[in-house]
């Protein structure tokens, strides 16, 4: 699989990133889509374990919300820390903020914490479908 490039045209992510899907056999089209499928995968999730929430159904709201957690923890080991520098490391602050909230979420039932981290999720997902040119 090739390397993401971000818009400065240095690697951004790699191949552990595709871990996630190629468990699946689910077929990626290029990089850049896996990392759109990622996000989404997380705001999926995130919609199941609030349901979960509302139905008091509390190893469902576990099982979804480590389903995201499994994922942004692999958005952050496919992080090029060495070619991206900040922008890098500003996501893997962010996206360990994301899953200490979900942790959150998870042991208080609460529910505007999850929505915090969709909301966050949404606006990545959007940003990255801008700068990728991805037409949606």
């Amino acid at each position: 699989m090739k390397e993401i490039e971000s818009t400065k045209g240095s690697k951004m992510y790699g191949t552990a990133a595709h871990n996630i899907y190629a468990q699946n056999d689910v077929e990626v089209e290029s990089s850049t889509k896996l990392i759109e499928m990622l996000y989404e995968g997380v705001l999926r999730f995130n919609a199941q374990a609030k349901k979960a929430m509302k139905e008091n159904n509390i190893e469902k709201k576990v099982y979804w919300i480590n389903r995201s957690i499994s994922i942004i923890t692999e958005l952050i080991s496919a992080l090029d820390l060495d070619q991206e520098g900040t922008i890098a490391r500003y996501l893997e602050g962010l996206y360990n903020y994301e899953i200490q909230l979900l942790t959150r979420a998870s042991v208080e039932n609460n529910e505007a914490k999850l929505d915090e981290c969709s909301h966050v999720f949404k606006e990545l997902l959007a940003a990255w479908r801008e700068t990728t040119n991805v037409a949606h």
